[in-house]
């Protein structure tokens, strides 16, 4: 299973160069305690070390570029045999020249399988952690590419359910324009302008992008103000919010779909003027915007259908806040109720 071309860190360099030392001085403490002078004490630990080093060097740039799969390690066995075996016998063959002596040579000599296993177990160590340290980088990037890929597939998705918010609301603005055009042509030309700047300004919004509720209220007035000119006087609307909630943030275009979810239940299937109520209020790290509207239970089924706009709200609030609890609706007394928690991070 071949990983990633990572580098491995300035630490990783610096603590195998601390072990290296460390070893060196351990053995060579271990020699001169066998009676040998420090000359030739030092002389191994130091030809040792350097042999040694070599040897996890290679096992480690090797681990860098390739894993082992999942319980198959021989090959992982068969290397470091092979690297403790030439640390042996380079010892064996390099050392005579530099520290001589034939008590010397004969304590080499003797000493030659136990030198083994010892290079067999320090190559052995490291190249475990080796792969425990490139295995944990491996799983990091995985993933950071796996939370990459999320996160497109969540953009992907607010993207689709902005773009099926819109055409049906701009097919309708179209047809009431076509239909001013003859007897009110200033009333056309005037929801031309609205349909402008409304379009306008979501064209600039992010879908994830955090709006204060003022602004979001200034661009919901347009798609009011167009939805005005269509009903006439039979729909109305009330906004109220506190002093606190006027700088809390939502996402962008979230209150939209639910208001045209209230006039489309409000205004299609009853007689007579309607009045939409939309209100925010903070309520300790959330805020609180409720949308109300009436309906005829006779030709509503708020209970059941709260159609696609509320979907796409709830669907949108769990992409980015991975919460399914910040939206509920409620139908008592003739009145449709939308509650939305938006947290404030």
């Amino acid at each position: 299973m071949a990983i990633t071309n990572h580098i491995s860190t300035p630490r990783l360099y610096a603590a195998f160069a601390a072990c290296g030392l460390v070893w060196a001085g351990l053995q060579t403490y271990v020699v001169h305690s066998f009676g040998f002078i420090w000359y030739i004490a030092s002389t191994e630990g130091l030809v040792c070390s350097i042999l040694l080093a070599s040897a996890c060097w290679l096992i480690n740039n090797n681990l860098r570029y390739y894993q082992p799969e999942k319980g198959n390690y021989l090959n992982i066995l068969i290397w470091i045999a092979a690297l403790g075996a030439i640390c042996t016998f380079g010892a064996r063959w390099i050392l005579p020249f530099l520290a001589t002596g034939p008590a010397y040579t004969n304590f080499l000599l003797n000493s030659l399988t136990i030198r083994f296993f010892i290079n067999f177990l320090a190559i052995g160590w490291v190249a475990m952690i080796s792969m425990l340290y490139y295995t944990q980088l491996d799983q990091k990037e995985n993933e950071k590419r796996k939370a990459e890929a999320e996160q497109l597939a969540r953009d992907a998705e607010l993207y689709n359910l902005r773009q099926q918010l819109q055409p049906h609301f701009l097919f309708n603005s179209l047809n009431s324009i076509n239909a001013l055009i003859g007897f009110k042509p200033d009333e056309a030309r005037r929801m031309i302008h609205q349909l402008s700047d409304f379009l306008r300004g979501t064209l600039k919004k992010d879908d994830q992008q955090q709006v204060p509720l003022t602004e979001e209220l200034t661009h919901l007035n347009l798609y009011l103000d167009i939805e005005k000119v269509r009903f006439g006087h039979r729909l109305q609307t009330e906004i109220s919010c506190d002093k606190s909630s006027g700088e809390a943030v939502l996402p962008s275009m979230l209150l939209q779909p639910i208001v045209e979810n209230a006039i489309k239940f409000g205004l299609y299937d009853t007689i007579g003027d309607v009045v939409v109520s939309i209100r925010a209020e903070m309520d300790g790290n959330y805020l609180i915007l409720m949308v109300q509207n009436p309906y005829d239970p006779q030709t509503s089924r708020p209970r059941k259908g709260t159609g696609f706009g509320l979907r796409g709200v709830q669907r949108r609030l769990y992409l980015l806040f991975a919460r399914n609890d910040l939206m509920e609706t409620h139908a008592n007394d003739n009145i449709f109720t939308t509650i939305i928690k938006v947290p404030q991070l």
